[in-house]
């Protein structure tokens, strides 16, 4: 059925109101992949170290070679010295040619060639139609090797020693040479081989980086999995085993889920003191406005003032949670016992504080802390005793205990614990909210303290036991 038009003139119908957006969680920003700058590292080191190593290997391998290369042209030369001699004519002969074929072989590669100023050539056969370069004259008579380039298309290592032999009044020039295309050739193929060795190790000291990488990162993800169920509400810490790396880091963590968790009680029992504190005040406030009370102004100033007090009482209790184990806590027990021992003997004037016990303790607690303990426990002890209250301070493996007695009925013991829970009063005669040993068990607790009740063996009535940590 089709929708009935609005009438002409009509304003428009006001669109509903738009839902309020929930605030987008914080995208977290990343620096990057903690893997693959790890692998980065480990590649870009791995690839320095092995080049460096392989430029190294080369040369001493590439300086090997040609000595052994230079050692073969030496040979020669040496069979040539000692075969060498003079002539008739003055020209020098050799009296033994040099074994090797290919220096009978034409352009073979494998030359000699002993020459002079003023001397015709005596070349190998090898030659052929070319001669070796006489270069410049050495001084002197040590063995050079060289690299040359003076025959086309053929690049010759050059071994000559100026020599001056029996018999002769100038110095002859003994020349061997060959070929680099062997030597080139054996370069050439160690460089492939280093070349080819060394990529492979890169790549597998890579891939070993790479896979040792990811096995030692795998507890990062494990716990990352851990606190996906725990935000998913699948388990409450972080649980499994740990390297003894992260280990540490999880101990700190499940701490601290621990500790917000026992906050977010803290402020569920804080919240649920503050409502029962503030339930009889409201109450009557309402009752004096129901039946119309003729004090009803004076009822709401008296009972709004009391609902103020209770608001800055947990206001305080809730302050105390966040200075949990600081190590700036720190109280004068005695000057905070005497501060609350003249306020309590000003209330009860007819009831006996006595005190016992070092004076020079300290505890890890906040001064209005301790005052507020301290407080609510004497004065229950005057209130319900029958005028004698014994207070005791001492100091016990690395707390500071207080044992408060009085004279009074005591409470039965099925009913210690319960007197605990907020609201509980065992005595409905006497003014109270029922509050006051709940918040001296929750401000306990903060500070990692304790509190009991026990029997009074001295004075017959009820003991409360606070043991709190000491400060040195």
């Amino acid at each position: 059925m089709p929708a009935e038009a609005a009438a002409p003139g009509a304003p428009p119908a006001a669109s509903p109101p738009a839902r309020e957006a929930f605030p987008a969680r914080p995208v977290t920003r990343t620096s990057g992949s903690l893997s693959r700058r790890m692998i980065l590292i480990a590649a870009t080191w791995i690839t320095l170290l092995l080049t460096g190593g392989g430029l190294a290997l080369d040369s001493v391998l590439s300086v090997a070679v040609t000595r052994n290369f230079d050692e073969q042209l030496e040979y020669v030369m040496f069979s040539l010295l000692t075969s060498a001699e003079i002539g008739p004519d003055g020209e020098v002969i050799l009296n033994r040619e040099p074994a090797d074929q290919r220096f009978l072989e034409p352009y073979s590669g494998l030359y000699w060639q002993i020459s002079a100023p003023g001397k015709e050539d005596f070349p190998s056969r090898s030659l052929w139609d070319r001669r070796l370069a006489f270069g410049v004259r050495h001084d002197k008579l040590d063995v050079h090797v060289y690299d040359s380039s003076q025959f086309s298309g053929e690049k010759l290592r050059v071994m000559e020693r100026d020599v001056r032999l029996p018999m002769s009044k100038v110095r002859w020039r003994f020349q061997v040479a060959q070929s680099r295309d062997g030597l080139d050739a054996q370069i050439r193929v160690l460089r492939r081989t280093l070349f080819r060795s060394f990529l492979l190790l890169a790549i597998g000291l890579i891939a070993m980086a790479a896979l040792q990488t990811w096995y030692g990162l795998r507890p990062l993800t494990k716990l990352r999995h851990e606190i996906a169920r725990m935000r998913a509400g699948r388990s409450s810490a972080v649980a499994g085993t740990m390297p003894a790396e992260v280990a540490p880091m999880v101990e700190e963590l499940n701490a601290l889920i621990d500790h917000n968790d026992r906050q977010a009680e803290e402020a569920r029992r804080h919240a649920g003191n503050l409502a029962h504190a503030l339930k009889t005040p409201l109450t009557v406030i309402m009752n004096a406005a129901t039946a119309g009370a003729d004090d009803l102004a004076e009822t709401v100033v008296r009972e709004a003032r009391t609902m103020r007090r209770q608001v800055d009482h947990h206001l305080a209790r809730a302050r105390a949670v966040g200075r949990r184990g600081s190590a700036h806590s720190r109280a004068d027990v005695w000057a905070s016992l005497e501060s609350v021992e003249r306020a309590v003997s000003r209330l009860y004037r007819h009831v006996r504080i006595d005190t016992d016990g070092p004076k020079g303790l300290h505890v890890h607690v906040e001064r209005q802390d301790l005052d507020e303990m301290l407080g609510n426990l004497i004065e229950n002890a005057a209130k319900y005793g029958g005028g004698s209250v014994f207070i005791t301070v001492a100091a016990q493996a690395g707390f500071v205990e207080f044992q408060i007695e009085d004279d009074g009925g005591g409470i039965p013991e099925e009913d210690r614990m319960r007197i605990f829970d907020r609201g509980v009063r065992l005595d409905t005669g006497k003014p109270g909210t029922g509050l006051g040993l709940a918040i001296v068990r929750d401000v306990a607790e903060i500070y990692e303290g304790t509190v009991s009740l026990e029997e009074s063996e001295d004075l017959g009535g009820l003991l409360a036991r606070l043991r709190l940590p000491a400060a040195t």
